[in-house]
């Protein structure tokens, strides 16, 4: 009985160790090749694309004036509201106008005295002028007072002329607003002594509808875009509209208008200065405001744009991506990217339309490797062989 069950026991042991080494002659047979990986591609197009550039720059007033007097004296009052609108030719300041005042009434005291004196020599004149003809007064005495009314004339127009001089101080006594805008606080107060011409500026006055947005742009970056459109690669914009960003990275509500570009490099930074004129009507920009102007410089023709995520640099800095070829295996490129328009690169060399552009998936994959093209924003499929590897295994769990 005991050699019954020894032999029956060494039988089973050789039929598992039968059956162990079976499977293990077919664990290779079963996991074969791994499957290929899927990969998220983007298809590229060529398409028409608009060159634009955001620069930094500050806003500026588009027209700026400080008030100065113009004569000496006492300033009896301000006529404006400090910081608020004013209107060119409005009355900002009231200097005293005493002495002014007293000279020009002086000056037309002299004028009326001359002019009396040439009535009467104009009256003694034409008298004289009528006793000559028979002989009641001499040829001579006629003359002098021909000569007495010429004299009068020229009195009167001195005269005339010292009463415009004595306006003017007079005039000058308001000061008014050369232009018209938003106005400073005042550097004076009531009582003030000011003098004529001086250094420091009553108020300065700041038109803020239109606005000035000076940027500045690399020379390079001229350069480039001009051989750009020289070579037939790019078209020149007619008119250059500009978009306006502001400090919070919104977009400011009117479009400006580039106008003006320096016509000189500034040797220190290597720049061009760029004004750009922009409506303002509800003065939302203020002068010294920090700005981002975009401008649309060129139009570019059947440009590729690459998604920013498909792009990578190498240990060098040069710019490489993974394509998908006709064999769905993954083909290392090197590419030249050379500006970036909102969140992808535009292409000069190294990709073609139609290529299929790796933008995710990198983990598991490396050139040369099989994989399974997946365009971004499809409906993802399972990766090759999942559904057969799924029943095997729920039947080798059964």
């Amino acid at each position: 009985m005991a050699s019954k069950t020894l032999r029956g026991t060494a039988l089973s042991t050789l039929i598992a160790s039968s059956l162990f080494l079976a499977a293990c002659d077919k664990a290779p047979e079963q996991q074969g090749a791994p499957p290929p990986m899927p990969v998220t591609v983007v298809t590229l197009k060529a398409e028409n694309v608009a060159l634009t550039r955001e620069l930094a720059g500050r806003a500026n007033a588009s027209q700026l004036a400080e008030v100065r007097p113009q004569v000496s004296g006492i300033v009896e009052r301000l006529m404006f509201n400090e910081g608020g609108s004013v209107r060119a030719g409005q009355v900002l300041y009231q200097i005293d106008q005493t002495a002014f005042r007293a000279a020009a009434n002086s000056a037309q005291a002299s004028l009326a005295r001359a002019q009396a004196a040439l009535t009467t020599a104009r009256l003694n004149a034409e008298r004289s002028a009528e006793l000559v003809k028979i002989d009641a007064v001499s040829r001579q005495e006629d003359e002098a007072a021909q000569a007495v009314l010429r004299q009068a004339q020229a009195d009167v127009n001195a005269a005339r002329a010292q009463l415009q001089s004595a306006q003017v101080p007079l005039g000058f006594s308001r000061v008014t607003a050369p232009i018209s805008g938003r106005i400073s606080h005042s550097a004076v107060t009531r009582g003030a002594l000011v003098t004529a011409a001086q250094g420091t500026a009553l108020a300065t006055i700041q038109q803020l509808d239109p606005m000035y947005v000076e940027v500045t742009q690399s020379s390079s970056e001229l350069l480039q875009l001009r051989r750009e459109i020289e070579g037939g690669q790019s078209q020149a914009s007619g008119s250059v509209p500009v978009d306006i960003l502001l400090e919070d990275g919104s977009v400011f509500p009117h479009a400006g208008q580039l106008r003006f570009a320096e016509a000189t490099v500034n040797p220190a930074t290597g720049s061009v200065l760029l004004r750009v004129v922009v409506p303002n009507p509800e003065q939302l920009l203020l002068p010294g405001m920090y700005v981002k102007a975009r401008l649309t410089n060129a139009q570019r023709q059947g440009a590729l744009l690459a998604p920013q995520q498909g792009i990578s640099r190498d240990a060098k800095g040069n710019a490489t991506a993974l394509v998908v070829n006709a064999e769905n295996k993954v083909e290392p490129r090197e590419v030249k990217v050379s500006r970036a328009i909102g969140d992808k690169w535009l292409v000069e060399s190294g990709l073609a339309a139609g290529d299929k552009l790796i933008v995710a998936g990198f983990q598991k994959i490396g050139p040369g490797a099989e994989v399974v093209p997946q365009e971004a924003g499809a409906q993802p499929s399972a990766p090759v062989g999942a559904s057969a590897d799924k029943p095997a295994a729920q039947t080798a769990g059964n």
